[in-house]
C-alpha cells in the first residue's frame, strides 16, 4: 500500500505535487492552531497559572500565527513564478541586512559603502539568479564586492576602527545577501530529469530547515535538560537537537517524491540541512550575544527579526545548493 502511494505521488505533475504539499502544511498549521487554542483555554481555566506556562503557550500561539502569514506570503510568491520568488528573497535580504547593520553601528565614512550594499549589490545579485548567470553569482560578493567595499570606505578617510567596521559590513553582506540568496538560487540549477520542478526543491529546503527549528524548540521545551551552549543560546538543548533533528530528517525522507533524491538521499540531505541550520542559529546567537541583543528585530511577531528566521537558512542554503549542484546536475 505504501509502495502504491509512493508511486502515485511520484507520478503527479509539479503543480499537483505543490498543491498536495500546501494542503498538508495547511492541515498541520490548523492542527497547531487548534492545539494552541485548547492549551490557552485550559490555562485560562486554571487558578493562578504559572508565568512560565503563560509565556510558553503565548509564544507558541504567536509562532503559529506568524507561520500562517509566512506560508501565505511564500505561496503567493511561488505562484507568481521565478520572478516573484526572487523578488521576495530580495526583500528578505534587504530587511536582514538592515537588522544586522542596525545592531552593528557604523560611521559616516561607511555610508557610501552601505548604499552600495543596499541599492546595488542586492538587486544585482538577485538579477544574476534571475538570468541564470551562475559564474558571476558565485563570485560577485566574495571577490568583487569584498575588494571594492573597503576601498570606498577608505576613500572617506575615516580610519577609526576601520578594520572592525569593514569586517562587520562584509560579514553582514555575506550572511544577509550571499548566503541567503543560495535558497532561491536553487531555481537556476539544471537538475537531470527534474525540469520545471525546482520550486518544489526550494520548498523542500525551506520546509525542512524551518520545521527543524520548530521541532527542536518543541522537543527542547518538552524534554530539554542538557544545554548545548548555555552562554551562547540558553534554549538550545541536546534533547531538542536530537529529537527535533531526527523528526525533521524523517519528514525529509518522506518528502523524497518532491525532490530529485531517493528516500535515503532525501534523508541524508535533510540531515545536512538540520546540522547546518543548527550551527547557523548558534553562530548568529553568538553574534547577538556579543552585541548585547536578544533578537535581531521585531518584524515577525513571536519570532523576532528577519534574521532570527533566516539564521538557519543562511548557513544551510549554500551547503545544500552546492551539494545538489555537484551531485545532481550534469
Amino acid at each position: 500500500m505504501l509502495t502504491e502511494l509512493a508511486n502515485t505521488l511520484e507520478r503527479l505533475d509539479p503543480s499537483q505535487k505543490f498543491y498536495w504539499l500546501i494542503s498538508a502544511i495547511a492541515l498541520l498549521l490548523l492542527i497547531a492552531s487548534t492545539v494552541g487554542w485548547m492549551l490557552k483555554r485550559r490555562l485560562l481555566a486554571k487558578q493562578n497559572p504559572s508565568e512560565k506556562s503563560q509565556k510558553v503557550i503565548n509564544n507558541l500561539i504567536s509562532r503559529v500565527n506568524a507561520w500562517w502569514v509566512m506560508v501565505v506570503i511564500l505561496v503567493i510568491a511561488f505562484l507568481a513564478g521565478k520572478l516573484g520568488t526572487i523578488v521576495l528573497f530580495g526583500f528578505i535580504s534587504y530587511f536582514a541586512l538592515r537588522e544586522f547593520l542596525t545592531l552593528t553601528p557604523t560611521r559616516s565614512g561607511d555610508h557610501r559603502t552601505l548604499s552600495l550594499a543596499f541599492f546595488l549589490l542586492i538587486p544585482l545579485h538577485y538579477y544574476l539568479i534571475y538570468t541564470d548567470w551562475y559564474g558571476l553569482f558565485s563570485i560577485l560578493i566574495p571577490v568583487y564586492a569584498f575588494l571594492l567595499m573597503p576601498c570606498i570606505s577608505a576613500l572617506a578617510q575615516d580610519t577609526e576602527y576601520f578594520l572592525e567596521r569593514a569586517a562587520k559590513i562584509q560579514w553582514g553582506v555575506m550572511v544577509a545577501i550571499y548566503c541567503i540568496s543560495h535558497a532561491p538560487a536553487l531555481l537556476l540549477l539544471p537538475i537531470a530529469n527534474y525540469a520545471g520542478q525546482n520550486t518544489l526543491l526550494l520548498f523542500y529546503f525551506l520546509l525542512i530547515v524551518q520545521l527543524s527549528d520548530v521541532l527542536q524548540y518543541v522537543f527542547g521545551i518538552l524534554f530539554g535538560k542538557t544545554k548545548v551552549a548555555p552562554i551562547v543560546s540558553p534554549n538550545k538543548t541536546l534533547e531538542g537537537l536530537i529529537g527535533g533533528g531526527l523528526s525533521a530528517v524523517l519528514v525529509g525522507a518522506g518528502l523524497w517524491w518532491i525532490t530529485p533524491f531517493t528516500p535515503l538521499q532525501s534523508a541524508g540531505m535533510a540531515a545536512i540541512i538540520v546540522v547546518m541550520g543548527f550551527l547557523g542559529g548558534l553562530v548568529m546567537s553568538a553574534v547577538k550575544r556579543s552585541l548585547g541583543a536578544k533578537d535581531w528585530g521585531s518584524i515577525i511577531e513571536g519570532h523576532g527579526g528577519m534574521l532570527d528566521r533566516m539564521d538557519s537558512v543562511s548557513f544551510s542554503a549554500p551547503i545544500f545548493f552546492h551539494l545538489v549542484r555537484y551531485f545532481f546536475t550534469p
